[in-house]
């Protein structure tokens, strides 16, 4: 390959990059989070790949009879996240009109989360494990709500993309064939089976109790969650090791940023 390809290519790649860097319309709230993020893949393309992976989650729940065991349990939900969605516009306006939908999912495992656009599943695990209050629900689920509103998870798909985009750069240097990015896959290993960086899991707690205080839930249950967690999670390792922050750490700051957002809840 000429030297002025390969310059051509990798302006391609460049100008992509910066064209579509920090693309995410979150507001800050009441809590400050902003951050430019990086944003390869659509909106659109990641909330189809969610649509799709919801739906294999769901199937293969039902199929197995563990899809909503318990439908005064699940109405409880629903109603929570009906006040959460509410609050949504705070940090995005089209967030509202999003395809909301949640289901419970029989379960030991101490899971909760939100897929793109809307998509959540709680496990029954997390709830009875950790025996929820209504306002700790709420704590869970306005984190997990946090993260589709931050589009986590379209940063994290674009973050493969880009390393794809560098796998196919080098691809055509050295005439090797890359793999197409298979969204529903990708949404699926984003959502549940890879762990979140520090710095999305702060954000989604620091927006999540702005959310469960405008919906009308005490801000403070999301330390109570987190004091109900360390307990069960005796001998995790300390935060230097963990993808996660610790829990010391997560708690210290949840207080401070419930406490920043209680006066919402007290109206």
């Amino acid at each position: 390959m000429t030297n002025y390809l390969i310059k051509v290519l990798v302006l391609i790649v460049t100008s992509i990059f910066l064209a579509n860097c920090a693309q995410n319309t979150t507001k800050k709230g009441s809590v400050g989070v902003k951050r430019q993020q990086i944003m390869l893949v659509s909106s659109t393309e990641m909330k189809k790949g969610a649509v799709q992976a919801y739906s294999q989650v769901l199937a293969k729940a039902k199929k197995e009879g563990n899809l909503n065991p318990n439908k005064k349990q699940l109405q409880t939900l629903r109603t929570i996240a009906n006040r959460l969605t509410s609050q949504t516009y705070v940090f995005r306006k089209d967030a509202p009109n999003w395809d909301w939908e949640v289901n419970i999912i029989k379960s030991k495992q101490l899971n909760a989360w939100c897929m793109p656009g809307g998509k959540i599943a709680f496990y029954t695990g997390i709830i009875e494990q950790l025996k929820l209050t209504n306002a700790e629900i709420a704590a869970i689920m306005g984190h997990e709500i946090a993260h589709a509103l931050r589009e986590h998870g379209r940063e994290r798909a674009s973050q493969a993309q880009m390393q794809g985009l560098g796998l196919a750069f080098l691809g055509v240097l050295t005439g090797a064939k890359s793999s197409t990015l298979n969204l529903t896959s990708l949404v699926m290993n984003v959502t549940m089976t890879l762990p979140n960086s520090r710095e999305h899991e702060i954000e989604a707690d620091r927006i999540g109790v702005e959310l469960a205080a405008r919906a009308g839930y005490d801000p403070f249950a999301a330390v109570s969650v987190w004091q109900k967690m360390k307990k069960i999670s005796k001998g995790s390792p300390p935060e230097f090791l963990s993808t996660h922050p610790s829990n010391n750490s997560r708690i210290k700051d949840l207080k401070k940023y419930a406490k920043r957002v209680n006066h919402l809840y007290k109206k």
